[in-house]
């Protein structure tokens, strides 16, 4: 199976201003996720979609190819995903080169392992399932058994439509939700349906102890300090 590593990373952050090649414990948050892919022998190629011209030098420097500059209509802050990939792959497509499916690795989760994303690949060639995204556990008060919508007469019901509460935690399914490190998808369901998942979803589970999300000032700190443990 062809598989494209596709590392999306704009420009005009807001949450942290710069944060795609902000110096992370001593190298580009960019770079992290470069090398992962890379590394990766799961891949036919690895690039980087970008509007900013000191993202794509800095891209390059590390070793991605940049084919192309992606057009600031597709750079928005209200840009859907989704959008992105079909662009990459109708470029790809206008120099007659076809993938079967898209890997998406997003620059705010920068401590995957190159064995994560390889077993993530195998499991999604496995599944023969239309998408395959990265998960994590829900805790057991958040659990959807457990979580309540309010219904018509301003009371509380059970989100799931159940009648009764599961009381007992041992009894509670497990749930899990998206992390955002992974996505793969075939390129049939991106280019047909418009669609991250398609109907059917495998998924594999991420480790709580590499897991972060950067989006804010906070969680930039709390990745410098799981570094800082890791170099401990």
């Amino acid at each position: 199976m062809k598989v494209l590593g596709l590392i999306p990373a704009r420009g005009g952050s807001k949450g942290v201003p710069g944060k795609n090649i902000k110096s992370l414990g001593g190298k580009p948050l960019l770079e992290y996720t470069a090398e992962i892919a890379l590394k990766s022998d799961c891949f036919s190629d690895v690039i980087l979609s970008s509007d900013d011209e000191a993202i794509i030098e800095t891209g390059k420097k590390i070793g991605l190819s940049v084919p192309f500059t992606r057009p600031k209509y597709l750079a928005e802050d209200n840009t859907p995903t989704i959008d992105v990939i079909i662009h990459t792959l109708e470029w790809y497509q206008s120099q007659n080169i076809y993938f079967d499916a898209v890997c998406l690795l997003q620059i705010t989760s920068p401590f995957r392992t190159v064995s994560f994303v390889n077993q993530a690949i195998e499991k999604f060639i496995k599944s023969d399932c239309d998408s395959l995204v990265s998960v994590l556990q829900v805790p057991h008060e958040y659990n959807p058994h457990w979580t309540f919508e309010v219904n018509a007469e301003g009371n509380l019901k059970i989100a799931t439509g159940e009648d009764k509460i599961i009381s007992r935690r041992q009894e509670l399914p497990k749930a899990y939700h998206r992390d955002g490190s992974i996505y793969i998808i075939k390129t049939e369901v991106i280019l047909k349906e418009h669609s991250l998942y398609g109907k059917s979803t495998a998924f594999i589970e991420s480790d709580p102890e590499f897991y972060i999300n950067i989006d804010t000032m906070q969680d930039w700190e709390k990745a410098e300090i799981m570094i800082r443990n890791k170099q401990k």
